[in-house]
């Protein structure tokens, strides 16, 4: 993801031309360092609305929980409690119902604690470095590499190389990092009932998964391992329409705004296009893509080992259009949305600065 787009497109303007130039000089350990550093800070900012997400989509799901431990948890003053046991001190099912992104908040807050919102931060962080680190790196050499070769030999199909490149480059990121997306959603999907208590971490949480699949059988407990790529399906087939919808949106918009700064371009001038470009981007690709990312969310939550064999991405995304229709698939579409414009800015802008500042400190030695 480079600002080389822009010095291509507009190659009389010296703003854009100094900084390509970064986007040239740079190796892929570079890259990935860049990379990671965006990452951590988008992973930081953002994690609050990926869990109210989660938890909005992981409630249309069903997602039973265990009202046993009511009298455990600390009720928000607005509750009218009485009852459900005959106790006026345990909160009625209502006060355990999220109706939006800002209930999320509050409930969660006063129920589970502040750090709660943060909950799986470790496991963004993890899948966030790894994931970033691989795909924008790659992102950026297969782009540069199939612009170069079209414009050589098919120059009508250069503009489709953003395209090509993010969504290979994202499904080489999921494969990958696949066990660590599904740790994240377990871990922010499921509340934590006991007051104090220590909730599992991300290894815990994948030997949760792992448990019921062991076996004395060798072969057999390299068979079960596979149930750490559940869902692997529904996330290539939410982020892979993610980055190809995102990169041929924001590469563009990029474009246009850094040819508008032209000669008096600066490194906030630059940064500005960049996030400005991410976020509209980000937005859009998230909004288009939610349904897949709601089925996604439904198979990773599935505790049943039976009923995860056989759930399937298509069989999931007509089971909630049947039982629940439009408003089912775009469940959290808006802290999604919320999620994913600020997040692809962050990224995005962080990354080229970070680019940007390595080459002229080579440049300089």
């Amino acid at each position: 993801m480079s600002i080389s787009e822009a010095s291509s497109s507009s190659s009389s303007s010296l703003s854009t031309h100094r900084w390509s130039s970064s986007d040239i000089d740079l190796g892929f350990g570079e890259r990935a360092f860049s990379a990671a550093g965006a990452a951590v800070l988008s992973a930081i900012l953002v994690n609050p609305l990926d869990v109210a997400k989660t938890r909005l989509q992981a409630q249309a799901a069903g997602l039973p929980y265990d009202l046993s431990q009511q009298h455990a948890i600390r009720c928000y003053p607005s509750c009218n409690p009485g009852g459900i046991h005959g106790s006026g001190s345990v909160c009625p099912p209502d006060c355990f119902h999220y109706r939006g992104t800002l209930d999320v908040f509050y409930k969660v807050v006063r129920q589970e604690g502040f750090a709660r919102l943060w909950r799986g931060t470790n496991a963004s962080l993890a899948l966030a470095v790894p994931t970033v680190g691989i795909y924008l790196p790659c992102y950026d050499i297969l782009r540069n590499w199939i612009e170069e070769f079209t414009i050589h030999s098919c120059p009508n199909l250069t503009p489709y190389a953003p395209l090509v490149a993010g969504s290979i480059s994202r499904s080489l990121a999921c494969l990958a990092c696949s066990p660590i997306e599904l740790a994240r959603t377990r871990m922010q999907a499921f509340k934590e009932s006991r007051t104090g208590a220590r909730p599992l971490g991300m290894w815990r949480t994948l030997l949760g998964v792992l448990s019921p699949h062991r076996s004395t059988n060798y072969i057999e407990n390299l068979q079960g391992y596979c149930v750490l790529w559940t869902g692997v399906g529904a996330q290539l087939a939410r982020d892979v329409p993610f980055s190809a919808i995102c990169w041929s949106t924001l590469e563009p918009i990029r474009r246009s705004l850094l040819g508008l700064v032209g000669e008096e371009g600066n490194a906030a001038s630059v940064i500005g296009a960049n996030f400005s470009a991410g976020f509209v981007a980000g937005s859009f690709a998230a909004a288009a893509t939610c349904p897949l990312d709601v089925a996604k969310t439904r198979r990773q939550i599935e505790k049943d080992p039976a009923k995860v064999l056989k759930m399937t991405t298509r069989r999931t995304l007509a089971e909630i259009w049947r039982k629940e229709g439009v408003k089912g698939l775009f469940t959290g579409v808006g802290p999604r949305v919320g999620r994913a414009g600020p997040s692809v800015g962050i990224v995005v802008s962080f990354y080229e600065i970070v680019k940007y500042a390595l080459h002229r400190r080579h440049a300089n030695v």
